[in-house]
């Protein structure tokens, strides 16, 4: 397939890029390096099968129209603003970047018939109330802009499908976390937990540490979203993609850093917009795609401390 890949200069897409190539599709990617980082790709651009790295928004739709006149079979769209905090202090740039960006990338998708899968997040859901998790008929609460505006976008993404027959998939995977995941505070809890071991500093719990998160390795979550754009059986779809497994942040610490004199709580940022049980069910995605995750919590853990140590890029 000739591919298009929206963030793909991001932790997730440069992942979902990687996953698109070996597979044999001839991928572009659009990013605007807000989030992404040139160097995620770097290794990517000698590969004959990839075709092109363009620097440009998704807000840009004069951009988008020039790029959709290649003849692109799916596109991937992961590029957004992901960080709940800017989206309190900012909801504009949230909305504008995740829904009006999104549809903007929907109506050339369905101008040239072009497969679309949406990345949206688990920070949809409300808390998991059933120990068998959270399923994709559960109830979703916007507890953040970053939220809401996912909610919108994939409303919008679903509408295209019943309303035009255009192929869609909506994917929601839970935490993900591994090698090339910024582990500054725009990373996750996981990279952030593990840099601040290795430079001996103290590793600080928003709140009591008793909420909970479902951890899915990088790769898991890559090659979920992939084969969401491979299968028919998931257009008009709204997938998870978890571990299945959830773990508090107090274990997670815990587990990371073994002397709990090195772990700290501090006042959360936004109490108001936490989940406090996130449990993955991906039964959904086991059944129409076969996908079920590879690596466990301690596999996942231990690769990612290993690449943190081998390289200058955080």
């Amino acid at each position: 397939m000739n591919v298009l890949v929206t963030g793909g200069a991001g932790f997730i897409g440069r992942w979902v890029v990687k996953k698109l190539l070996d597979d044999g599709h001839c991928v572009w990617v659009l990013d605007d390096l807000s989030n992404g980082r040139i160097e995620n790709v770097d290794e990517f651009l000698s590969r004959k099968n990839f075709k092109e790295f363009i620097q440009g928004d998704i807000k840009d739709v004069l951009l988008l129209k020039d790029l959709f006149l290649k003849p692109f079979d799916c596109c991937y769209h992961l590029g957004a603003s992901i960080n709940v905090q800017d989206s309190i202090d900012d909801p504009q740039t949230t909305f504008d970047n995740d829904t009006v960006g999104t549809f903007n990338v929907l109506e050339e998708c369905k101008k040239h018939n072009v497969k679309l899968v949406f990345m949206s997040t688990c920070m949809v859901y409300d808390r998991a109330a059933s120990p068998a998790g959270i399923k994709e008929t559960d109830p979703v609460k916007p507890a953040s802009p970053y939220a809401g505006a996912k909610i919108a976008a994939e409303n919008m993404v679903l509408s295209y499908f019943f309303a035009y027959g255009m192929p869609t998939t909506v994917v929601r995977p839970f935490n993900t976390y591994g090698p090339f995941q910024k582990t500054g505070g725009e990373g996750g809890v996981v990279a952030i937990f593990i840099k601040n071991k290795l430079e001996g500093k103290s590793l600080q719990i928003y709140g009591d540490g008793t909420q909970t998160r479902d951890l899915l390795y990088v790769e898991d979550c890559a090659r979920f979203v992939v084969e969401a754009g491979y299968s028919d059986k998931a257009d008009g779809e709204i997938l998870n993609a978890g571990l299945g497994r959830d773990i508090s942040i107090n274990d997670l610490a815990s587990l990371i850093i073994k002397d709990v004199n090195k772990i700290k709580h501090v006042t959360h940022i936004h109490p108001q917009s936490e989940i406090q049980k996130l449990l993955c069910n991906y039964d959904k995605a086991e059944k129409l795609l076969g996908w079920k995750p590879l690596y466990s919590l301690e596999n996942g853990i231990t690769r990612t401390e290993e690449w943190i140590k081998s390289t200058n890029l955080i």
